[in-house]
């Protein structure tokens, strides 16, 4: 019998086939409390960064949009109001804890009508060729356990001329901010998601992951030979985010 293929969970190493539960265990747990972590974890930034997200979609009045791991759907909801009643969002995302948690919240606040909610993996998105003018995946690439397949998987849905946008923790530019960094993601990162969420290993996963993930220039050649054209990426926050943006030629 042929050993199992591994992967790496964090720091660990485990069966390829196991790591999606895992993921998923993870994001059942800090589902409740994600937007709250989010906020305290990078001062309110990640806002900051999403909005760019946003400005480099170019997306417009009438677009299709695919949002991957949308979770609470801070993408999707701004992308409802740009396209209007005559566009389509579709909020995906492996995890139902995740997904349900972003439904309620758009429904609450009145964004219905052009929003979807589909449970999906993103290695397998269950649409047709060609189907969405924009695609953009923030902070759930690095989660993914091939994530070579996902990106072939999104060019496939993306109709031609159609933008990917991955935004995703990376490689800080200078060695300092890379140290101080590294402390508060393995010191406090793990004690706020205890004191906040009540679950410090899921933090601890969470900053090991970053650190796991692909830097600038690797996830630039990864997209390319994937097979989409102009990739280029923009460092925020010195380099602790990247994002990255590709076509479909």
């Amino acid at each position: 019998m042929s050993e199992k293929q591994k992967t790496h969970f964090g720091y660990q190493q485990v069966d390829t086939e196991a790591k999606a539960g895992m993921v998923a265990d993870v994001f059942h747990s800090v589902a409740a409390r994600y937007d709250l972590m989010n906020d305290l974890m990078s001062g309110g930034v990640h806002r900051i960064w999403k909005r760019f997200t946003i400005e480099l979609s170019g997306v417009r009045k009438g677009h299709s949009v695919l949002d991957i791991a949308g979770g609470t759907g801070d993408l999707a909801a701004k992308f409802s109001r740009i396209v209007g009643d005559d566009g389509r969002v579709v909020l995906a995302d492996i995890n139902d804890s995740m997904l349900k948690v972003g439904r309620d919240k758009l429904l609450d606040t009145g964004h219905q009508g052009n929003i979807e909610f589909v449970q999906a993996d993103a290695q397998f998105l269950p649409f047709p060729d060609d189907s969405f003018d924009c695609i953009t995946i923030a902070f759930g690439l690095r989660n993914v356990t091939a994530k070579e397949t996902a990106l072939r998987s999104m060019l496939r849905v993306l109709k031609p001329g159609g933008r990917l946008l991955v935004l995703e923790f990376s490689k800080p530019e200078n060695e300092l901010l890379s140290k101080a960094y590294d402390t508060y993601s393995f010191r406090l990162l793990p004690l706020m998601g205890q004191l906040v969420a009540g679950d410090s290993e899921s933090y601890q996963y969470l900053a090991e992951s970053i650190r796991m993930h692909p830097d600038q220039d690797t996830l630039k050649d990864m997209m390319e030979d994937a097979g989409f054209a102009r990739v280029e990426y923009h460092n925020m926050t010195g380099g602790i985010v990247a994002l990255h943006k590709g076509i479909k030629a």
